[in-house]
């Protein structure tokens, strides 16, 4: 007697949840929160969705739905993990893919089950990580930019060397510089990367150059991999130019294994109105470590961009709030910061994070590598 091989059920029974923020009265949030729900997985009116598996299960559902103190509505939507397949690409259509283009809807959250964590890699090395690579066990980290574009890769690179032999853990490209005539990338990369490990021959430091390789898809693993075989110590790269899967890729290839910092190029309007778009703490926080990056890169309060204190600290909360097995990693608020903020910024973000200054370190007729130093100085105090 033979008997019939038995199917898999076709879900599990786990599911994540997406926390939105809803505009509009209560019967207005109402009615976006179900329209999420449908819109988000079967994409047909409540009346047409079937009985059985699609209605109970892959039709996503309102866990919860609460008045806001400061105005608006909040529910938490839950999806079986299928839906989502296995991929983060798919993960993020099911959290903002059609609803992004409907308005008083924004994302404020992620919560995924370890059933979902365990199949994303997220950060190789995190705060842990970066700290060993770079030897600094306690203080907070130092970073600058190479600028401004237009500088020949013999200039940027002797800039990387002053900054390098001024201790500054990490010398990134500005996010400008791609493969442009007056400083093609694989020669600024070469002179870079050697200039830096001349600075740290004489200073005995770690310091690290990383070479921004955002670029189309047909390009990131060559410019990589020449990064990497050419003494780079990092990748910078824009997830809202390349996608964030482009960075996932990058951060889970075994051949490249360096950090990565995640630069915000592309992606503010995402959160600059409150009642659509992304939470700064899910942009800038959670997504960038869900994808792989080391470091996120965003604008700090009081400087150029108008990110409020309140919005830079959710950020941090994103960078280090339980996830499974995925590693914290460094919150890097830079964008118009100066020497003179720096007791500032350390009384906010505390000893975890990475400082990031560029043209503030830089003014007519000073010495860099002083005034460098004396940036390390005002974090070793």
């Amino acid at each position: 007697m033979t008997h019939a091989a038995v199917s898999p059920p076709p879900v599990s029974g786990h599911r994540f949840s997406v926390l939105y923020r809803l505009a509009g009265d209560e019967a207005a949030a109402r009615r976006r929160a179900q329209d999420i729900c449908l819109e988000q997985t079967v994409e047909i009116p409540e009346t047409l969705v079937p009985e059985g598996l699609i209605r109970d299960h892959v039709l996503g559902r309102v866990e919860a739905f609460e008045a806001r103190p400061n105005g608006g509505y909040s529910a938490r939507v839950s999806y079986a993990v299928e839906v989502a397949g296995a991929g983060l690409t798919q993960l993020l259509n099911v959290v903002f893919g059609n609803i992004s283009i409907k308005t008083g809807i924004r994302v404020e959250r992620l919560d995924l089950p370890d059933v979902m964590l365990r199949a994303l890699r997220g950060p190789r090395f995190g705060r842990q990580g970066l700290r060993e690579l770079l030897g600094v066990p306690t203080r907070p980290l130092l970073c600058t930019a190479l600028k401004p574009l237009g500088l020949s890769p013999e200039s940027l690179a002797g800039l990387a060397y002053r900054f390098a032999l001024g201790g500054i853990d990490i010398i990134k490209d500005d996010h400008g510089l791609a493969d442009q005539s007056f400083a093609r990338f694989r020669e600024r990369v070469e002179r870079c990367a050697e200039a830096v490990a001349r600075a740290n021959r004489e200073t005995g430091s770690r310091s690290i150059y990383v070479p921004n390789v955002t670029a189309g898809m047909d390009a990131i693993d060559a410019r990589a991999r020449f990064a990497r075989a050419h003494g780079a110590g990092g990748f910078l790269i824009a997830p809202g130019l390349t996608g964030l899967d482009a960075m996932r890729w990058l951060a889970d290839d075994d051949g490249l294994a360096l950090p990565i910092l995640a630069h915000p190029a592309f992606q503010g309007t995402y959160v600059l109105h409150p009642s659509c778009g992304m939470s700064h703490e899910l942009l800038f926080g959670q997504l960038p470590r869900l994808a792989g990056a080391d470091a996120t890169i965003y604008p700090n309060f009081g400087g150029r961009f108008g990110f409020t204190r309140d919005e830079c600290l959710g950020i941090v909360r994103g960078t280090d709030t339980a996830m499974g097995s995925l590693r914290p990693i460094f919150p890097t608020p830079g964008g118009g910061m100066s020497l003179d903020r720096v007791p500032e910024m350390l009384e906010a973000y505390g000893r975890d994070v990475i400082l990031l200054i560029g043209g503030g370190l830089m003014s007519p007729g000073s010495d860099l590598v002083a005034t460098c130093r004396r940036f390390r100085a005002l974090i070793e105090r």
